[in-house]
């Protein structure tokens, strides 16, 4: 009966996890950022917090503030139930509950003692009595306004109501029954399933999607909106995704090329998008409701590309088994797009080139000829000027397709448009595979605005849809999701068991140490993990392995294969099977 009782308050609980949660809370000096294991926090004046809530009660009234205040803690609650439950070392549903006091008391907010809690989540069974210390909210409160005659921490019950709620996959509400700025020496809460209060008004302040926090947000958008819409004639459509300025540029050359008939040139990297700048100059131009074809110039054989381009007659050569137009008659009056035009060969061009200027194609083994009214799109990843000089691309052909050309920026000259477009990925692959995920963590934003994206648009598309596939649903997508070998190389502090900083590197070192030391692990096996770990590491390369660790190769091979065979030796001895 003893154990029960100092279970439901909560000690042991607290015991076993304070470790785990401090190690989440990073400091780095270097970049200026705290970080919750992949979120960012801040560390805020309680002072500037305590002002802004004033103000909020200043200039929306107690009633709409309260309600603003007991959302944003909600949302808060809810994120951190996320963090704590991708944590591997919380292993029951107790510690599970108990890390979200726990991190609402390292977060700075609240010194939080569970005085009663009763949880069963399998039937749904949920009570919790809890007192408040040092609430940074009731103090403010009473300092601004003086004693109140009702509890006033609403941002913290916003936040147990939050927290709880996700825990239990079911409404529950926190309600303040005693408050430090109602006269008493402390806070006190009581939360239980909403359908067990008399009165669960409370409740539809944190999930109202009309609340004042969005009403302020969505003004807030439209104000950004109108002022967008102002200052642009045109809107871009849903396929095209950017506000840096070198996209803005092209996009704006685009539009202009649009409703003339000129040959465009789309010079930029593999992955930058340019058949969609391609099929957008279509769309936008009097040609929009004719044929849009393309055809990858580097994709097709040398001797099949005039057959492609122009027709081919029946019998023309073995396997000409039926007459078929080529690209430019199935184009007739739309638009043609040859990617890659600089890999079609010189004889392909010479025809091509007659084509541009005659308006007329025969088709290969035929007499034949055809009259097409063609607008040309070309795209090249290469310069096409360099291979006029090698030869290697006819110059009055470079003329003709270059009539106006459009410099696709690559991804990294588009800083401005790296999370546009994530975000945009992350709604396409979250709806194709049936996932609500709630965004990037904050860690992850930094890898892919760090990252240099030598696969443009293309590469990001993938990697989005790794994150989106692997990330849990209704998670954050993390880093190593995304990148699955991303090693951040930024110096870390975290917090110790009295409150202090330390290297979190040094510390993991002091651990394995200990653990050494303590008798956990021997130094064989230690030296045995270290190895594997190389091993791993390098994906099997035990050259790159044995640089990592100060090793010769055959060390390191003499050191894996005497642990493999002390390893079988030690199982025989046991009497386990070997295999």
């Amino acid at each position: 009966m003893e154990k029960k009782n100092r279970m439901a308050k909560g000690l042991p609980a607290y015991d076993s996890v304070s470790s785990s949660m401090r190690s989440q809370l990073r400091f780095s000096s270097e970049t200026g950022q705290i970080w919750l294991h992949e979120h960012r926090m801040l560390l805020v004046h309680a002072d500037a917090h305590a002002l802004m809530r004033r103000e909020l009660i200043d200039a929306l009234g107690m009633g709409r503030a309260r309600g603003l205040l007991m959302r944003m803690g909600y949302v808060s609650g809810m994120s951190d139930f996320e963090l704590t439950r991708l944590n591997p070392e919380i292993t029951s549903d107790l510690q599970l509950y108990m890390a979200g006091p726990l991190l609402h008391t390292l977060e700075g907010i609240v010194k939080t003692t569970i005085t009663k809690l009763e949880i069963n989540r399998q039937i749904g069974k949920f009570y919790v009595e809890a007192k408040w210390e040092n609430s940074w909210e009731g103090q403010a409160h009473l300092r601004h306004y003086g004693e109140s005659s009702e509890g006033v921490c609403w941002n913290l019950i916003g936040y147990a109501s939050g927290y709880t709620s996700a825990f239990m996959g079911r409404p529950v509400l926190c309600k303040e029954v005693a408050c430090h700025a109602m006269g008493g020496s402390h806070c006190s809460l009581v939360g239980k399933p909403v359908e067990e209060w008399d009165d669960a008004s409370d409740f539809e302040l944190l999930t109202n999607h009309e609340s004042i926090a969005e009403q302020l947000i969505g003004l807030q958008n439209q104000v950004v909106q109108l002022r967008s819409a102002m200052g642009k004639k045109t809107k871009l459509p849903s396929d095209i995704v950017g506000n840096s300025p070198a996209f803005l540029t092209a996009y704006e050359l685009l539009t202009q090329a649009a409703d003339s008939q000129i040959n465009v040139l789309l010079q930029g990297e593999t992955g930058v998008g340019k058949e969609v700048f391609a099929r957008t100059l279509h769309e936008k131009g009097v040609r929009c409701k004719e044929s849009f074809i393309a055809i990858n110039c580097a994709a097709i054989p040398h001797d099949l590309v005039e057959s492609e381009l122009f027709g081919v007659e029946k019998g023309a050569f073995t396997g000409a088994l039926a007459s078929r137009p080529g690209r430019f008659e199935r184009a007739d009056g739309g638009t043609l797009f040859l990617d890659e035009v600089g890999d079609l060969p010189l004889s392909a061009q010479a025809k091509l080139l007659r084509v541009l200027q005659e308006g007329e194609v025969e088709r290969l083994g035929g007499t034949e000829i055809y009259k097409v009214n063609v607008r040309l799109v070309a795209a090249t990843n290469i310069d096409l000027k360099q291979l006029v000089g090698n030869g290697k691309f006819r110059s009055d052909l470079y003329y003709r397709l270059n009539a106006l050309q459009i410099n696709i920026p690559p991804l990294r000259d588009r800083k401005l448009d790296i999370l546009i477009l994530a975000k945009s990925f992350l709604k396409k692959f979250s709806d194709i595979n049936g996932k609500k995920l709630r965004g990037f963590s904050d860690k992850a934003k930094l890898a892919l605005l760090a990252y240099q994206w030598p696969g443009n648009i293309r590469e990001l598309q993938n990697v989005v849809e790794r994150g989106v596939m692997l990330a849990p649903n209704g998670n954050h997508i993390a880093i190593n999701h995304m990148f699955p070998s991303y090693n951040e190389q930024v110096t870390e502090l975290r917090l110790d068991g009295k409150g202090g900083l330390t290297d979190s590197q040094r510390e993991s070192g002091k651990d394995f140490c200990e653990a050494i030391l303590s008798g956990k692990i021997t130094l064989e096996q230690a030296n045995t993990l270290l190895a594997e770990a190389a091993v791993e590491k390098a994906k099997g390369n035990l050259s790159a392995a044995a640089r990592m660790l100060g090793l010769s190769r055959p060390q390191l091979a003499y050191r894996l294969e005497h642990q493999s065979e002390t390893s079988t030796k030690n199982g025989k001895q046991n009497g386990s099977p070997v295999s």
